[in-house]
């Protein structure tokens, strides 16, 4: 999905520019440079900080030579919103960089810090393009690119059923793609999205989280059982988890509407509007913030953060099935 806009495609050029707002995009802008610095040398040290972490002096620091030569890759992001005596020093290292540094910014591409983005611009960046997806075309397309990258084909009907069950989401698309492509051999058709996806014998991951936004743990925790034991990968599960609850906060914070009104502003299709609707009473803010963190420790628990990927599902389930009654329900 990300593009790069000028004829360096060299990820280890001393300069990358990730320009946007697409997390998932941003992070792979990442992931690229430091996979290949790795790859040249395993030993790179890999600094990634934040505007506050990032005072002036601190690039000079990090960028200072070393006795041993070492490979270095030095992170900074959301370069838009660093302080005017650090974006001073990030200017006048652009003018002369150091050998075996690879220097990221990632950057929101407004108005506010343009001058910094300017420069990067002028001083010959690779610049990958991160922008927002904001509209069902470009999540189709992004969708498409997927299984292609991947080196597999899905059937056009197969990548419309993905992005209307899945929603807006690029990390929960891509998700969704690499348990297609790992679970299933030869084309991917719409039958095979939606065995996983609108199914799959009251044992899906959606089903386990529809119960748990809508505040019923027991049948939650029975669904999630079940679900595990017939095989359901436990990040479909969390992935479900996240899209339930995220849904629920869009549309609660969102000015009322006819569904397919809404369902245009939300990127959601018209049919999960009326779900949600009725899955949101008893929720609050506070309810929505403390699922979202319980879910994503369970994500994390779940990806080798965690001894028990199955209590940290149960554990999620339960924040889940609490946070949907705490308005009353």
């Amino acid at each position: 999905m990300a593009t790069r806009k000028n004829s360096t495609d060299d990820p280890l050029a001393p300069l990358t520019l990730a320009v946007g707002q697409e997390d998932l995009l941003l992070d792979r802008a990442v992931q690229q440079v430091v996979a290949a610095a790795r790859a040249a040398d395993a030993d790179t040290d890999v600094r990634d900080l934040t505007p506050d972490q990032l005072q002036p002096g601190t690039l000079a620091e990090l960028t200072s030579p070393s006795l041993f030569a070492e490979r270095k890759v030095v992170i900074v992001r959301n370069a838009q919103d660093l302080a005017a005596d650090t974006v001073k020093d990030v200017k006048a290292y652009l003018g002369a960089p150091v050998e075996e540094i690879t220097l990221v910014l990632l950057h929101a591409g407004g108005a506010k810090g343009k001058g910094l983005l300017d420069a990067a611009r002028k001083a010959g960046a690779r610049e990958v393009a991160c922008p927002k997806t904001t509209k069902p075309a470009e999540r189709l397309t992004f969708v498409r690119s997927e299984f292609r990258t991947h080196g597999r084909s899905a059937t056009p009907e197969a990548c419309q059923a993905l992005v209307d069950s899945i929603g807006s989401d690029l990390r929960e698309l891509a998700s969704a793609v690499s348990q297609l492509i790992a679970d299933v051999e030869g084309t991917i058709d719409e039958a095979v999205v939606g065995r996983y996806y609108t199914g799959r014998a009251e044992a899906s991951s959606f089903t386990v989280a529809d119960r748990a936004v809508e505040g019923r743990a027991a049948e939650a925790l029975e669904a999630l059982r079940w679900s595990l034991s017939t095989g359901v990968a436990p990040v479909l599960i969390t992935s479900a988890l996240a899209q339930g609850v995220r849904a629920i906060g869009k549309l609660s914070s969102a000015r009322g509407g006819r569904p397919a009104d809404l369902a245009r502003e939300l990127g959601m299709p018209p049919w999960k509007i009326d779900r949600v609707r009725q899955q949101m009473r008893g929720w609050t803010p506070d309810g929505v913030a403390v699922a979202l963190r319980a879910v994503a420790a369970a994500d994390a628990g779940v990806k080798g953060g965690g001894d028990d990927p199955e209590y940290a599902l149960e554990k999620a389930v339960v924040a889940v099935a609490r946070a949907a009654r705490a308005g009353g329900r």
